[in-house]
């Protein structure tokens, strides 16, 4: 069967619904995803590997060539939850209006794996020297289970990676870090009017926001990298639940925040100095406190300035490489010994929302750097 056009494989690529989500009844599978980007691919020479993370959770790993070294053009499968009603289109339907194409995963990033096939098919008939592998991921939206699995199973995948998400076209070297956390505090409710009848949850967390503030305080003061549009690391106070009634003594709260740490900065070492903060809390207003992560830390990410990926990535794109304060699954692929650098064509201000779209006057250019790319590392 012959291959698709560009348009109606990035078309195919967003009709084909793949949300992951913490939250089971928006959650899906990305099988038939993975299976028609392994059709395609198939049908161009490509060993195809499917490898279920969890039930109905597939990577899917694509070697054009053999041998040790080559490149790796990576990129996750899934998408964020949305909300049908508050898009202009129908959002799992490629709409071209205004020199862009809107639809969900268009910028982020289900229609990278499309424009990653076209800059290679002009090369198809060169033999290479290196190979090509094509790695989509599963769930990097939610958990990063998909590449956890990667980096846990250890095996080696390639000299380079790219992964293309959002950057508008330009290199990305270093990342902050990703954590989110919970705390869950267990006081004893009683009658507002006696405060000896029972322990305040929530007098309990209000000490334990003031002693995360306090961290963030010597963090920011600690740690500093300039390359960063916001230099320091943020902490951010994200939802809270506790009590019921003004009458009632709080019996229970529970805060979730987000903690983004600079490249440096090692995940389970703030969870101590956390821990440490939080612990005398416990004793001192007589209740039960719980602190956990909601899902395991994306660590931050650096690749070297002067590593050949980010320089070879600096001539094709024309920019210097810089810094987001977005996660990536990059620090994964990092683990596999593999240089790694994220670049792709979406806008990041577009994804998650309504309306995603990818700019038409992207497409060429992304097209030419990644067959670039492909060149360099394979021919």
């Amino acid at each position: 069967m012959p291959l698709p056009s560009l348009k109606d494989r990035f078309a195919s690529l967003l009709a084909s619904p793949s949300v992951s989500c913490t939250q089971a009844s928006l959650d899906q599978s990305n099988r038939a995803l993975v299976a028609l980007l392994a059709n395609w691919l198939g049908d161009l020479g490509f060993a195809c590997e499917l490898q279920e993370v969890t039930p109905g959770k597939f990577n899917l790993l694509a070697v054009l060539g053999s041998g040790p070294g080559g490149l790796v053009l990576a990129g996750h499968t899934d998408t964020v939850p949305y909300d049908d009603s508050l898009w202009s289109s129908d959002p799992l339907r490629l709409d071209e209006r205004d020199g862009r194409w809107y639809g969900l995963g268009s910028c982020d990033m289900k229609g990278f794996f499309a424009l990653a096939i076209e800059a290679l098919l002009p090369l198809l008939d060169r033999p290479l020297r290196q190979p090509l592998i094509i790695l989509a991921t599963c769930d990097e939206e939610s958990s990063m289970a998909g590449a956890r699995a990667l980096a846990a199973a250890g095996r080696p995948l390639g000299r380079a990676a790219v992964i293309g998400e959002p950057t508008n076209l330009r290199p990305i070297r270093l990342h902050k870090g990703v954590m989110m956390e919970r705390i869950d505090i267990l006081g004893q409710s009683g009658h507002s009017s006696d405060p000896r009848l029972g322990h305040s949850a929530m007098e309990a967390m209000h000490a334990a926001i003031g002693e995360l503030l306090a961290l963030r305080a010597q963090w920011q003061t600690q740690y500093n990298n300039p390359q960063f549009g916001v230099p320091q690391p943020t902490l951010n106070l994200g939802c809270i639940h506790g009590g019921d009634n003004p009458n009632r003594i709080c019996g229970q709260c529970a805060l979730e925040f987000d903690l983004r740490p600079l490249p440096g900065m090692q995940p389970e070492a703030l969870r101590q100095a956390i821990r440490e903060r939080l612990q005398p809390l416990a004793e001192r207003f007589s209740v039960r406190l719980d602190y956990r992560p909601l899902f395991p830390a994306v660590p931050p990410f650096e690749q070297a300035a002067d590593a050949e990926l980010v320089q070879v990535a600096e001539r094709l794109s024309g920019h210097s490489a810089e810094a987001v304060a977005f996660g990536t699954e990059a620090p994964y692929l990092q683990q596999l010994g593999c240089e790694t650098l994220v670049l792709g064509p979406g806008d990041i201000a577009c994804a998650h929302q309504p309306d995603e779209h990818l700019a038409l006057d992207r497409i060429v250019p992304t097209v030419n750097l990644l067959r670039g790319l492909i060149q360099h590392y394979c021919l």
